[in-house]
C-alpha cells in the first residue's frame, strides 16, 4: 500500500493508506485519523469509497515509483507517442513522468469522468456552472459570425456579434480621431480601470502584442494603462505623464459595484473633472463594459459608450469580452484582435473534435491532474521562454487557482484527492536566476515549458556563435533535460569534481516537465494558446468533479472587508466599538490608526 494524502480543505491535512487493488475501496478499515481531524468528519470520509478509476491511477503510479525518467526517455517509442502537433503547435510531454500504460489508464479516468460529455454540455450552453445556474459560454465570444450555440433556445452569437460591430465601430472613431474629447482633442490615451478578470487576461495580451510588429505599429501614438488596485499609489502611477484632454477611461464592471474598481472610478473621475473644469465632460471622457445601465448613467456615462457582457461570461475568461476586446482594439485597431479572437476559436475546434490521445488541452488538464492528484505535487511552474509573456504566469494564477482551488464536489462533498496546484512562473531565462535552484536541487516541482521558433525582435550580431533567440532557445531545450536526467556522482567523478564537492553538485533528475512550441508570438498565436490554458483548466476540473467556474471562496474576505472598512470610517471621526473583531485585529487596528 501507498499513502495518499487528502485535503478536505485548506483546514485539515490527512493520509489515507490506500490498497493497490483496483476493485478495492477506501473504507474505515483502512484508515487512520489525525487529532486535527474531527470524529464526524473522519468518519464520513473512511465510509466513501474513491470514485472509479483513481484506484488503477495510484496502482500504476506505484509501479512507475522506481523507473526515474532516464530509464523512460530510453524507449524510443515512448517518446515518440507523446510528441503531439495540432497545427503550429507542438507538444512534447515525454519528460513527465508517465508511460503509454499510465496515459492509457489517465484516458480512462477522463472516461469515468465523462470529460467528453461535459465538454459538449458547456458548448452546447447547458448550465454546468450548477452552483450559479448559468452556462459557462465564453467560447461563444469567439464564436464566427455564422456560428450557432443557445441558451434557454436561443442563439446567442448574433447578440455577441453585435456588441463587437459597436466596439469596432466606437474603436475606429477613437483611433481615427472622429470621437473627441471635451476640449476637441483626440484621445490618444486609454486607462482601464478594473481588477481581477477585468485586468489580468487583458494585461497580459497587450503586453504579449506591445513588440509584435503588425501589432506595435497599429498602436503607434497610444497609450494604454491599467488602474487595478485600490491602493492611490496605483492612481499616480497610472495617471502618470497623462493629459486629461486626451485620456479616455473605461470602466469594467459587470454590475458597477465593484469595490476597489468603483472608487478608483470615481477617483479618476474627480480628475477629469478637476482637470477639465466641468461634469459634463465624463460623457466625452468615460465609456464602461457593464450591464448595469441605470448605475452608468448615473455616473454620466452616455448609454451608446455602455458595452455590455452576459452572466455566463467568467471574470477569469472574460478577456474576450467587451472587458478586454474594447481596451486592446482602442490600443491596436479591431483588425489584430479578431485575429486573437480567431485564435482562441480554432482552439475550440480542436478541444472540441480531437480525440484524447491528439487533444492538447486534455492531455496538459490530465497530466496537470496526475501529477496533483496522483503524484502529489502541489506546485506547477509556467516557463515562458518568451519577455513578450512578461504577464502570461499572473493570469493563468488566476484561471487555475481561482478555477480549481475547490475541496467539494459539484454534490458537495470532500473531494478525495488533492486538487489545485500552486502556479508561479517568470519569463525564462530570468527565473534561471531566481527559482530554478530550488527546482532542479529542492523540491520536485512540475514544469511547463512554453517557447516560440521565431521572436518577434530577431536579433544576430557579427561575430556570435548564435542569434539573441538561439541563445534563450538553448536553455528553453536543455533546462527539461536538465530536470529529467539530473547528474548522478558517478558522472561528477568521471568528471575527477573533487569528493567534498559531489554531494553538492548531484542533481537527481526525474523532475517532471511538458515543452509546448509555438511559431511565434502574434495575436493569432496568443489566442490559441490562451483557449489551451482555459480547456485545460476545465478538464481538470471535471476530472475532480468540482466547478471550476465559481469562485465562493473569494467571497468571506470581502465581507469582512466590509466590516472593517464600517469600523475605519466610524474610528476616524471617534471612538468606535471593535468588540466584533478578533483581538489581535483589533490591536493591529488601533496601531494603523495611531497618529
Amino acid at each position: 500500500p501507498m499513502s495518499l494524502r487528502l485535503a478536505h480543505s485548506s483546514l485539515y491535512h490527512f493520509s489515507f493508506r490506500l490498497p493497490l487493488s483496483a476493485t478495492q475501496p477506501v473504507c474505515a478499515s483502512t484508515c487512520f485519523r489525525p487529532r486535527t481531524l474531527p470524529e464526524s468528519t473522519y468518519s464520513s470520509f473512511c465510509t466513501m469509497a474513491m470514485p472509479n478509476g483513481w484506484t488503477d491511477a495510484f496502482a500504476e503510479a506505484e509501479r512507475l515509483k522506481g523507473t526515474h525518467l532516464r530509464t523512460l526517455l530510453k524507449d524510443q517509442a515512448r517518446n515518440d507517442s507523446m510528441f503531439v502537433t495540432f497545427g503550429d503547435m507542438t507538444l512534447d510531454y515525454s519528460r513527465e513522468k508517465v508511460d503509454t500504460k499510465a496515459m492509457d489508464t489517465l484516458f480512462s479516468l477522463a472516461k469515468t469522468a465523462d470529460v467528453e460529455g461535459k465538454k459538449k454540455k458547456m458548448f452546447e450552453g447547458v448550465r454546468i456552472n450548477e452552483t450559479e445556474g448559468r452556462p459557462v459560454l465564453h467560447v461563444a465570444l469567439r464564436s464566427p459570425r455564422d456560428a450557432k450555440i443557445e441558451v434557454d433556445g436561443k442563439n446567442v452569437v448574433p447578440e455577441v456579434w453585435s456588441v463587437l460591430d459597436g466596439m469596432k465601430a466606437f474603436s475606429e472613431k477613437v483611433r481615427s480621431g472622429e470621437w473627441k474629447g471635451y476640449t476637441g482633442k483626440p484621445l490618444t490615451d486609454v486607462v482601464a480601470i478594473g481588477i481581477g478578470g477585468s485586468y489580468l487576461g487583458v494585461e497580459f495580451v497587450f503586453e504579449a502584442l506591445k513588440t509584435d510588429p503588425e501589432a506595435a505599429s497599429a498602436a503607434s501614438g497610444r497609450r494604454l494603462r491599467f488602474l487595478a488596485n485600490v491602493d492611490p499609489i496605483d492612481v499616480k502611477r497610472a495617471l502618470d505623464g497623462l493629459s486629461a484632454e486626451t485620456t479616455l477611461v473605461l470602466v469594467v464592471s459587470k454590475t458597477f459595484t465593484t469595490a476597489e474598481t468603483m472608487l478608483n472610478a470615481k477617483t479618476v473621475k474627480e480628475w477629469l473633472i478637476k482637470e477639465l473644469g466641468s461634469p459634463d465632460c465624463v460623457a466625452k471622457h468615460v465609456a464602461a463594459c457593464s450591464t448595469a445601465l441605470d448605475k452608468t448613467a448615473a455616473f454620466g456615462i452616455d448609454s451608446k459608450n455602455v458595452f455590455g457582457f452576459w452572466d455566463w461570461v467568467g471574470g477569469r475568461f472574460s478577456c474576450w469580452s467587451a472587458v478586454g476586446v474594447l481596451p486592446l482594439s482602442l490600443q491596436y485597431g479591431f483588425g489584430i484582435v479578431s485575429k486573437f479572437l480567431e485564435g482562441g476559436h480554432e482552439m475550440d475546434k480542436h478541444f472540441l473534435t480531437a480525440a484524447p490521445q491528439e487533444n492538447l488541452p486534455m492531455l496538459m488538464g490530465l497530466l496537470s491532474v496526475w501529477n496533483t492528484s496522483i503524484l502529489k505535487y502541489e506546485g506547477c511552474a509556467v516557463l515562458p521562454y518568451c519577455q513578450a509573456l512578461t504577464r502570461f504566469v499572473p493570469h493563468i494564477q488566476q484561471l487555475d487557482m481561482e478555477s480549481n482551488g475547490k475541496g467539494v464536489t459539484m454534490g458537495g462533498k470532500p473531494v478525495p484527492v488533492g486538487t489545485g496546484a500552486i502556479y508561479f512562473g517568470e519569463p525564462g531565462t530570468n527565473g534561471q536566476h531566481s527559482f530554478y535552484q530550488l527546482m532542479h536541487q529542492g523540491r520536485t516541482i512540475p514544469a511547463e515549458f512554453i517557447g516560440f521558433s521565431a521572436s518577434q525582435n530577431p536579433i544576430e550580431l557579427p561575430g556570435e556563435a548564435v542569434s539573441n533567440h538561439d541563445e534563450l532557445m538553448s536553455n528553453f531545450f536543455a533546462q527539461p533535460d536538465a530536470l529529467a536526467l539530473g547528474k548522478t556522482a558517478e558522472e561528477l567523478k568521471a568528471e575527477k569534481v573533487p569528493d567534498n564537492l559531489i554531494p553538492h553538485k548531484t542533481f537527481t533528475g526525474d523532475r517532471p516537465s511538458l515543452s509546448l512550441l509555438l511559431p511565434i508570438c502574434n495575436a493569432y498565436t496568443l489566442g490559441k494558446l490562451l483557449a489551451l490554458y482555459e480547456h485545460r483548466t476545465a478538464v481538470q476540473g471535471w476530472v475532480w468533479d468540482i466547478n471550476s467556474f465559481d469562485q465562493w471562496g473569494v467571497e468571506l474576505g470581502k465581507v469582512l472587508a466590509k466590516q472593517v472598512r464600517g469600523y475605519l470610517s466610524e474610528a476616524r471621526k471617534r471612538k468606535a466599538d471593535d468588540s466584533g473583531f478578533l483581538k489581535p485585529t483589533s490591536k493591529m487596528m488601533a496601531k494603523y490608526l495611531e497618529k
